[in-house]
């Protein structure tokens, strides 16, 4: 091509750029109208994904009882750490993609989505095998006692086979709401969960499977999800993606993980805190009145409760994101200010009606998992009303990690999502629990919530102030 037809070239993606910006809703629409259209479909889909861990938990504790529960929450790290995986691809790349469409770089844009959809594939098939390959001595670090070993084992060893498609399911549902189908993204996470809850009962009880049927029927409803997130690339994607571009990129693969690895360090964190905390649990369990089995049981139960809640905050951030990155590449810093605030607030008040079911219902909440001693009951309800003390306050710090994140600001989403995990939970539970025996990692919770939202809060005003300055700076010019 001549120097001329290169200029022309040129042009007309700057020209098709332009119009981009200018024709996408993301630029123009009230924030408060965009936030519902995006973020209520991302909650769905968070609540939808909780289901699955949720609904085996229900069940289980229903058919198989107090120790298939603490089976789950043995098995609970490999979640997170495929969650991990899955974020790092997912919003790194949903991150990176909507930057570049504010900026106008579409074929750029579209290049790192298929680098992203590449490498979920990928990275699913290698941690489902190394799972399977290594799921003894995994099972061992992750705070197993000998009663929950073979419960344990029959569960992780099944859902294993359901990773590539959680990973790709979870990765690429973030890559779809960036093409504007949020609505296609809930309907993937929500028609593999009710499957997942249709066969539940079936696999448990009616063809009396235990602890086996459960973990069946999550993977089929994790394969049929990822099943039809490839069918939304292959078929119905906005976003102009040859077959050519799926094939993994450095450069891309650098720029991905830049703006992805904070949520993935804080799933990562989250995995390392719960393997802690079950091996601690275990070790001071054993010198409690409690024993070893209830705490690592009742610790799983809350935990999955607490999703719910966290599902909805995480949800919010996510639904924000394309709104956070668009505007905050086209420069329109008003736009992102307003949509964190109104963000905050839903956070605000999610969290306080939460903190209100914690304190005054968690015996009845952690009925809902099956039945258990009197000694069961009275564990939950002291570690719900004091671990989960500062749940009004817990939404502020993965919102904000998520908005730094989608702005591109890679380093100050690092700092931030590793503020609860690994600056402040991690020392408190191996420290406190010295001195106070079990009750120690109940009163780490509320502590290290509480600071980690106050620092989360401190860096988002500060940002907001120098958004500011620049939106002063481009009108005096």
């Amino acid at each position: 091509m001549n120097e001329a037809g290169r200029e022309r070239n040129s042009l007309t993606v700057e020209k098709a750029g332009k119009e981009e910006k200018e024709r996408n809703p993301l630029a123009v629409e009230k924030t408060g109208k965009l936030i519902a259209r995006f973020a209520v479909p991302a909650i769905i889909s968070m609540l939808v994904s909780s289901l699955y861990n949720i609904v085996d938990q229900i069940f289980i504790g229903q058919g198989v009882g107090m120790l298939g529960n603490a089976a789950t929450n043995i098995a609970f790290p490999i979640s997170i750490i495929c969650t991990a995986t899955a974020l790092l691809l997912g919003i790194g790349s949903a991150s990176n993609y909507n930057l570049e469409s504010g900026a106008g770089n579409q074929e750029k844009a579209c290049r790192i989505v298929g680098t992203g959809l590449a490498m979920l594939a990928i990275c699913g098939t290698l941690i489902a095998g190394a799972v399977l390959v290594f799921l003894g001595p995994l099972l061992q670090i992750f705070g197993v006692t000998p009663e929950v070993l073979p419960y344990a084992q029959d569960y992780t060893g099944i859902t294993a086979w359901g990773i590539p498609f959680l990973i790709l399911t979870t990765g690429g549902n973030h890559l779809i709401r960036a093409d504007r189908s949020p609505a296609y993204s809930m309907a993937c996470m929500l028609t593999g969960a009710i499957l997942n809850t249709i066969l539940d009962p079936m696999f448990i009880f009616g063809f009396q499977l235990g602890i086996k049927g459960a973990a069946w029927a999550t993977v089929i409803g994790q394969a049929v999800s990822g099943i039809l997130v490839i069918l939304y690339f292959t078929r119905f994607r906005k976003l102009e993606l040859t077959r050519e571009m799926l094939r993994p990129r450095g450069i891309y693969l650098k720029a991905i993980a830049s703006l992805g690895i904070a949520s993935c360090i804080n799933q990562i964190a989250m995995a390392a805190v719960q393997i802690t905390m079950n091996n601690t649990l275990r070790f001071y369990g054993a010198e409690s009145m409690y024993g070893t089995d209830i705490p690592l049981a009742c610790v799983g139960v809350i935990s999955k409760v607490n999703m719910v809640f966290m599902a909805i905050c995480i949800g919010t951030s996510q639904g924000c994101q394309p709104i956070w990155g668009f505007n905050y590449g086209a420069g329109s810093y008003a736009r992102v200010r307003e949509t964190y605030y109104k963000a905050f607030k839903i956070a605000l008040t999610i969290g306080i009606l939460f903190f209100l079911c914690f304190q005054f219902f968690p015996r009845q909440l952690v009925g809902i998992f099956g039945t258990g001693s009197e000694e069961y009951f009275h564990f939950a309800e002291r570690y719900f009303r004091i671990f989960m003390f500062m749940t009004f306050m817990n939404g502020i710090q993965p919102m904000s990690s998520g908005f730094f994140t989608s702005i591109g600001k890679a380093k100050l989403g690092i700092v931030v999502s590793l503020t609860r995990q690994v600056m402040f939970l991690l020392p408190l539970i191996l420290i406190f629990p010295i001195f106070m025996g079990i009750d120690g990692v109940m009163y780490a919770g509320p502590i290290a919530d509480g600071a980690a939202a106050l620092a989360a809060l401190c860096l988002a005003v500060k940002e907001m102030r120098e958004m500011k300055r620049l939106e002063e700076q481009a009108c005096a010019v």
